[in-house]
């Protein structure tokens, strides 16, 4: 693995603590990090692969890239990175677009696309032996949900740090909930890791509303420079599973 690059400190932290307080990697655990080609999945990978190395206890990392077949997007580029870091990698293609036209009913592209992604990987854990499916999204993201799911649900909702799927056989981890976007994004820039371009294009045909609330955040931001840690102590108890709740399979991933 020579070519992984070691991560900022400032990261390590934020990762290794949501970690520790979530329990999100126990000994012998078979972690399938899911990587779209954002720069989100692929630091991701790169820092779970560093821990991996010194952690205590021992869990093996493999990646997986599903491709959905969307005109303008191909991370297909991903598999000769992911032969050069020696990491395992299953790249699993089906025309999820083609599908969609045909058989979606009163639902968005973006959420049966990912519900399709889900349902893959859960699949290919399942077949290759992995338990724990790792997953990229951040305090940004969680933030967005929430205000999305107040906003516009009537509910307060957002993404679990950990928790078992519907089926109880694959636990989904996300060990980015205490890191900033912009974490990210300068880690992939001083890394140089090889970002796959719009990341998913029909994402970004049109304006949507988790994109206004990104901005009405960034806007909150520059008056109130806390509002994230506001929010992420307003978020903790939702980000727990209980018997009560249910799993959020339906989130966006990647």
């Amino acid at each position: 693995m020579s070519c992984l690059v070691k991560p900022p400190k400032s990261l390590l932290r934020c990762v290794g603590k949501a970690i520790a307080d979530y329990e999100m990697i126990k000994h012998q655990d078979r972690i399938l990090v899911g990587v779209s080609g954002g720069k989100d999945s692929l630091s991701l990978l790169h820092i779970l692969a560093h821990l991996q190395r010194y952690a205590p206890i021992h869990f093996d990392v493999a990646a997986i890239t599903v491709d959905p077949e969307i005109e303008g997007f191909d991370p297909s580029v991903l598999k000769a990175y992911m032969a050069e870091l020696g990491i395992p990698y299953f790249y699993q293609e089906q025309a999820i677009m083609a599908q969609a036209q045909q058989s979606m009913k009163g639902d968005s592209f973006c959420a049966y696309c990912s519900r399709m992604k889900r349902g893959i990987m859960y699949n290919t854990a399942r077949r290759e032996g992995y338990n724990v499916l790792a997953l990229a999204q951040h305090l940004d993201d969680l933030a967005e949900s929430f205000l999305m799911s107040a906003l516009y649900t009537g509910s307060l909702q957002t993404m679990k740090a950990n928790y078992l799927n519907d089926a109880g056989d694959v636990r989904i981890i996300r060990p980015f909930v205490y890191v900033r976007e912009r974490q990210t994004r300068d880690f992939a820039q001083v890394a140089q890791l090889p970002v796959v371009p719009d990341n998913c294009p029909a994402c970004f045909t049109k304006p949507t509303k988790r994109h206004h609330v990104k901005t009405l955040l960034a806007q909150e931001e520059q008056t109130h420079k806390h509002v994230f840690k506001s929010l992420l102590h307003a978020m903790r108890p939702l980000m727990v599973q209980d018997q009560a709740s249910a799993a959020d399979d339906g989130d966006e991933v990647l």
